[in-house]
C-alpha cells in the first residue's frame, strides 16, 4: 500500500528529470525560450496545477495534501517543453508522463468510490491532464490585433462612405489601442469603388506613435502610388486556390507571386515593410477543400520574398478548429509561428474557436474588423470578419494582453455603424451596451 502511494511521486520525479535534461535542447526547429519566459511559464503552471489540484480532488487532498503540489510541480517542470514544442511532448518524456498520469488515476481510483471516483477518473485521465497543461502553457502572453475594418471591413460596402468618416474611424481605432490599423487599398477604382479615395486617406491620417497604417497593394503600380502618397507599410495578397486567384487577381497563383517579386524588391530598396496575405486557406468558394500543402508553399514563398508576416485567411469562414489545426500543423513546418497571423471570417460562427486553436499552435497575431464589418467581393457567401470587440473580450478573459481599450473600441464600432445605418455584428458590443444601458439611472 505504501509503495502504491509513492508510485505517482516517483513517476513525477522521473518525468521532471527527463524534462530538465531536455530543457536546454528544446525541440528541433524551435527557438529556445528565454530564461525569463521559462520562469514566468513555470510560475503560471505551478499556480494553475496547485489551484486546480486542490479544487479538482478536494476529497483526496485531505488524505494526501502533497498530491496537489506534485501535480503543480509536474506541470511546471514540463511547461517549457510543452510551450517550445507547442503541445508535442518530447518522445523521451512522453512515456514517463503517461506513466505518471496513469499512476495518479490508479491511486485516486483506489481511494475514492461512487460519484467521487467518477469525478476523479474524469479529472485525472491522461488526455484531460495533458489538455489542461497544453491549454495553460501554450497560450501567448501578448497578442497583436491587426484591425482591418477601414479596408477589408468597408471595401464591400455599396454606398459611398465619405473620406472624413473613414479617417475619423481610423483615428478612433488607433486611440482605442490597436497597434495596426489597415487603412485602405491601392486598387483600381472600377474594381473596388469604395477604395477610390486611397490617396486622400493615406495623406490624411494623423499618425499616432507606435501605430502602423498599412495599405493593400496588388501590384507594382499600386505600390508606387501608395509610397508616393506616404505609405510606410504595404500588404500583398496571394491565394491557396487557383480558381480564386484568377477571380481575384486575374492570374494564377504562381503568376500572382511573380508580380509581387517586383513589389518586394522595390519595398526592400525603399525601406518599406511588406505583409503578406494568403486567401482561402481553409476552403474556396469555387474549389471547396484546399490542400494545406499549397497554403504552406504560398506562405513560404511570400516569406522568402521578404514579407515579415504572413496572414492566413479563412476567406469564406468555413473552417473549424480541427481544419485550422491540421492546416497550421503543415504550414508550421515551413514558416515559424511568430511569422504567422490568422484572419478569420465568421460565416459559420467558428471564428473565435478557430482563433483559439491558432493561439494554441503558437500564433500570436490576429486580424479582425471592428463591429464585424467586411466580406470579400470575389467570395460569394462570405460574411463579415470576426469582430474586434469579440476577439478583445475573449483574449482579455484568457488573461492575454492586447493593449485594447474595449469601451473606446465599442465607440468606434458604434460610430461607423451609425453611418452605415445598421447594428453592430459584435455580440460583445451588443451585450456590454445593453448592460451599460441597464445600469444607467
Amino acid at each position: 500500500e505504501r509503495e502504491r502511494e509513492r508510485e505517482p511521486f516517483v513517476c513525477a520525479r522521473e518525468w521532471s528529470a527527463v524534462v530538465g535534461s531536455r530543457r536546454s535542447t528544446g525541440v528541433k526547429g524551435r527557438e529556445q525560450l528565454s530564461s525569463a519566459s521559462t520562469q514566468a511559464s513555470t510560475r503560471k503552471s505551478a499556480r494553475f496545477g496547485c489551484s486546480l489540484g486542490q479544487a479538482g480532488f478536494r476529497p483526496l487532498a485531505s488524505q494526501h495534501p502533497s498530491m496537489a503540489a506534485v501535480w503543480g510541480t509536474t506541470l511546471a517542470r514540463g511547461s517549457s517543453v510543452l510551450r517550445a514544442a507547442r503541445g508535442a511532448v518530447l518522445p523521451a518524456a512522453r512515456a514517463p508522463a503517461q506513466q505518471h498520469f496513469g499512476a495518479l488515476t490508479r491511486l485516486t481510483s483506489s481511494r475514492l468510490e461512487g460519484p467521487a471516483q467518477a469525478r476523479a477518473n474524469a479529472v485525472f485521465s491522461c488526455r484531460t491532464l495533458t489538455s489542461f497543461a497544453h491549454l495553460v502553457n501554450d497560450l501567448p502572453e501578448y497578442v497583436k490585433v491587426v484591425e482591418v475594418g477601414p479596408r477589408d471591413g468597408l471595401q464591400n460596402e455599396k454606398g459611398e462612405i465619405p473620406t472624413d468618416i473613414k479617417l475619423d474611424l481610423i483615428h478612433m481605432l488607433a486611440d482605442a489601442g490597436l497597434p495596426v490599423v489597415e487603412a485602405t487599398s491601392f486598387v483600381r477604382p472600377d474594381w473596388v469603388p469604395q477604395m477610390a479615395d486611397h490617396n486622400e486617406i493615406t495623406q490624411g491620417i494623423i499618425r499616432k506613435t507606435g501605430v502602423s497604417y498599412p495599405v493593400l497593394t496588388p501590384n507594382i503600380k499600386g505600390y508606387k502610388a501608395a509610397v508616393k502618397a506616404g505609405a510606410r507599410e504595404v500588404a500583398i495578397f496571394g491565394a491557396a486556390s487557383e480558381t480564386f486567384s484568377r477571380m481575384n487577381t486575374n492570374c494564377s497563383i504562381d503568376e500572382a507571386l511573380g508580380r509581387f517579386e517586383a513589389v518586394t524588391e522595390a519595398a526592400r530598396s525603399d525601406g518599406v515593410r511588406v505583409r503578406g496575405y494568403v486567401s482561402c486557406v481553409l476552403g474556396c468558394p469555387y474549389e471547396g477543400a484546399v490542400d494545406p500543402a499549397v497554403v504552406a508553399r504560398v506562405s513560404e514563398h511570400l516569406l522568402h520574398m521578404g514579407c515579415y508576416e504572413i496572414s492566413l485567411g479563412d476567406t469564406i469562414g468555413v473552417g473549424t478548429p480541427g481544419s485550422m489545426l491540421r492546416m497550421l500543423s503543415v504550414v508550421l513546418e515551413k514558416v515559424a509561428a511568430h511569422q504567422l497571423a490568422v484572419h478569420c471570417h465568421d460565416t459559420y460562427g467558428q471564428a473565435l474557436a478557430n482563433i483559439f486553436a491558432a493561439l494554441q499552435m503558437g500564433v500570436a497575431v490576429v486580424d479582425s474588423s471592428v463591429a464585424g464589418l467586411g466580406g470579400c467581393p470575389y467570395a460569394k457567401g462570405a460574411t463579415g470578419n470576426v469582430a474586434t470587440e469579440d476577439v478583445a473580450y475573449m483574449l482579455d478573459g484568457l488573461g492575454i494582453s492586447t493593449g485594447i481599450d474595449i469601451p473606446r473600441l465599442m465607440e468606434a464600432g458604434e460610430f461607423i455603424c451609425s453611418h452605415l445605418g445598421r447594428d453592430t455584428k459584435s455580440r460583445t458590443a451588443r451585450a456590454l451596451r445593453a448592460k451599460m444601458d441597464d445600469e444607467e439611472p
